[in-house]
């Protein structure tokens, strides 16, 4: 039986949560409906972008003005915004992506972060699965061909046996080198943090990325952008790449040069891309994306209905588990 004060605290709380004012701008969790009864479980005062409007600078400001806590999901959280919020506690991030938001304006204004790494991962590692095979086995130009009439048997690779290298070994990365194993890879990988124990323990090879580039018939990227990754392929890394080799992006766009990417596609000098994200999306440079050797989605690596499950509740438990921005760098 609970004591007075006991009573007290739990009573306080709910009364606390119920005063809560909740804003989501992110218009996909707003459409979920399962998302929306698990954070109108919680709060009672709570409002959804139900008319789909793309938020940024002063919508999104005055959308969340007044609002105690916000999930958000692709929108722009920067020093405007935030110092133009005085009422905003804190933001449950929607998404596994923090390029977004400005974290040391979090800090500056004392907006505290809810967000969890990873939750995502096995939606993004298994479509890396599915594209490095796809591409291997040149799927993309033999459907084109037979779309055009032609009938014959187009040689490809198998994944097995061969040399994937993984740029950016963190949640994702770790994950994709899981899904290897049956397939009896080398693996390499490249990260400015070190993964030791993991690398033993799963028989990966740590490296230099000029070096991962040299010898991988599979470069997959699994990257934050910020400054230090912006472009980190550019003509020079993808003229170090294989022939034959497949590179596959489902991180962010940014970190490849598309148009050295493309020269080296015209050129022959690569067997061929997977793109789930471009540096503008959706994407203007119609040359790129009708080439027989490459393969393009939109954004859709983390968007399996688990994926996007975990995601948003993840986001509303970052209401009231949130920390300080800073931790997350």
């Amino acid at each position: 039986m609970l004591s007075l004060s006991q009573y007290s605290m739990i009573t306080l709380k709910e009364y606390m949560l119920n005063m809560t004012k909740i804003a989501v701008t992110s218009r996909s969790f707003s459409k979920h409906p399962q998302l929306r009864k698990i954070l109108a479980d919680r709060y009672d005062d709570i409002k959804f972008n139900d008319d789909g409007l793309v938020l940024k600078g002063d919508a999104l400001i005055e959308y969340l003005q007044g609002y105690d806590k916000a999930i958000t999901a692709l929108e722009v959280i920067d020093d405007y915004v935030l110092s133009r919020l005085p009422d905003l506690k804190v933001i449950g991030k929607y998404g596994v992506g923090l390029d977004m938001i400005d974290l040391q304006a979090m800090k500056k204004y004392n907006v505290l972060l809810g967000w969890q790494g990873g939750v995502n991962k096995r939606s993004v590692s298994e479509l890396v699965l599915s594209f490095s095979i796809c591409l291997l086995h040149r799927t993309v130009f033999a459907n084109m061909e037979v779309r055009d009439g032609e009938w014959y048997q187009v040689k490809g690779r198998q994944l097995t046996g061969c040399t994937v290298g993984i740029v950016g070994c963190g949640h994702i990365g770790k994950d994709v080198v899981k899904l290897l194993k049956p397939f009896g890879c080398k693996i390499l990988a490249h990260d400015i943090r070190s993964y030791p124990d993991f690398y033993a323990d799963n028989n990966v090879m740590p490296t230099t990325l000029d070096e991962l580039l040299r010898k991988s018939d599979v470069v997959t990227l699994h990257l934050p952008l910020d400054k230090s990754t912006m472009n980190i392929l550019g003509l020079k890394e993808l003229k170090l790449m294989r022939k034959d080799a497949v590179l596959i992006n489902l991180a962010r766009g940014g970190l490849i040069d598309e148009d050295a990417l493309k020269q080296q596609l015209k050129a022959g000098c690569l067997g061929g891309v997977a793109l789930d994200v471009f540096n503008v999306e959706p994407p203007v440079d119609r040359e790129l994306i009708s080439m027989d050797n490459v393969l393009v989605t939109p954004h859709i690596g983390g968007s399996t209905e688990e994926a996007i499950l975990a995601m948003g509740i993840a986001a509303i438990d970052g209401l009231e588990q949130a920390r300080d921005p800073l931790e997350f760098q």
